[in-house]
């Protein structure tokens, strides 16, 4: 593996990292009334990582084969304490693919936030492992079909929660 491909794998494992310790501490209860702004900036960061893995050209894996890993870890958990702490905003509305799939679809945060959280899981147990090309196939891989999906609509639905946090109170205070 060539030394750019070493880099990019241990900047993306940290920014995976870094994003499953802080949807943990906001699942477990920090954040207070700040969750909001904090979940928009866990995804945002996780997300400039997943722009750089689609910038970047394929990674293709030696006989196109990955290597087995026993099962992944259940993040279950995680979405539950997830919903019960976004409940009133769990559920909302998105667009699953301007181009070709214009209907909205229903989706919920909590589960745009662990289905990330999974993805990102399963390349770090690669690169735990000493495979970091397979963890950046993966992690490329994944986001194309998965995760990066996750992490634009939750993106989205995290910015509009926060705007309307702050231009909502912004129009009570100027009508009062």
């Amino acid at each position: 593996m060539s030394d750019q491909w070493s880099v990019l794998a241990d900047e993306i494992a940290g920014h995976a990292q870094n994003y499953l310790d802080g949807l943990s501490r906001v699942a477990g209860g920090e954040g207070g009334d700040a969750i909001w702004s904090l979940l928009l900036v866990e995804v945002a960061q996780v997300s400039l990582a997943g722009a750089q893995l689609g910038a970047s050209q394929d990674v293709i894996l030696s006989g196109n084969w990955e290597p087995p890993l026993s099962e992944d870890p259940d993040v279950d958990g995680v979405r539950t304490a997830l919903a019960e702490r976004l409940e009133a905003v769990d559920d909302y509305a998105e667009v699953f693919d301007p181009y070709k799939d214009t209907a909205v679809t229903p989706y919920r945060l909590s589960d745009d936030l662990t289905a990330v959280a999974a993805d990102l899981i399963h390349g770090l147990r690669h690169y735990h492992a000493g495979r970091p090309h397979e963890a950046l196939w993966w992690w490329q891989y994944s986001y194309f079909n998965t995760w990066g999906n996750h992490a634009g609509a939750a993106m989205r639905a995290l910015q509009a929660l926060a705007a309307h946090t702050r231009l909502d109170v912004a129009e009570e205070a100027l009508s009062t």
